[in-house]
């Protein structure tokens, strides 16, 4: 019997999702509807998505435009954002709100690179986490005769691989958002 990868490859799927989440959240200097993923705002006594509360369009490279459904909610978002501490200028006009990505400096895109670094060894971490917790249970099969040693050292083989592959794939999602943050 071979040992089955399939939970270890959707728990590996999910970190790859999680950093590319993390990245999309950060303010790289253009608009972006996903930054405004994480900010609530107060809905008659509840909080509420904003996104689930006003429509959210690129109004140009460093402008979203927010729509709210209902415009009695205009200045509970624009407090939301403003206090959601994202570095973003909110303009409030006729038709909504306007949410201004401000340009980056040197040093703010240096910061940025540290965040990203940060985020991606986070899910580095994870990952070897995840590696261990598999190699542990494979030794347990090989141990309890569920196993050969031979299959165990095959499985040891491909879950290598498997690392190997997943760190590269988290290297190529950082180099990609770095070169944007430093462009």
């Amino acid at each position: 019997m071979q040992y089955n990868f399939s939970n270890f490859k959707l728990e590996i799927n999910k970190i790859v999702e999680y950093l590319n989440k993390e990245y999309s959240q950060l303010n790289i200097g253009r608009a972006s509807p996903a930054i405004l993923d994480g900010v609530f705002v107060e809905f008659y006594g509840s909080f509420l998505l904003l996104k689930n509360i006003a429509s959210i369009s690129i109004e140009d490279l460093k402008t979203l435009r927010i729509t709210p459904w209902d415009k009695n909610q205009i200045k509970e978002i624009e407090k939301a954002i403003i206090s959601s501490n994202l570095g973003l200028s909110v303009v409030v006009d006729n038709f909504g709100i306007r949410v201004i990505f401000p340009q980056l400096t040197t040093e703010t895109r240096q910061k940025l690179v540290k965040v990203l670094k940060d985020k991606l060894e986070e899910s580095r971490i994870v990952v070897r986490k995840e590696r261990e917790r598999i190699w542990d249970e494979i030794q347990k099969l090989e141990k309890n005769g569920e196993i050969t040693e031979d299959d165990k050292f095959k499985a040891k083989e491909y879950l290598q691989k498997l690392i190997d592959e997943i760190n590269q794939n988290l290297l190529n999602i950082f180099y990609k958002k770095e070169n944007e943050v430093l462009r």
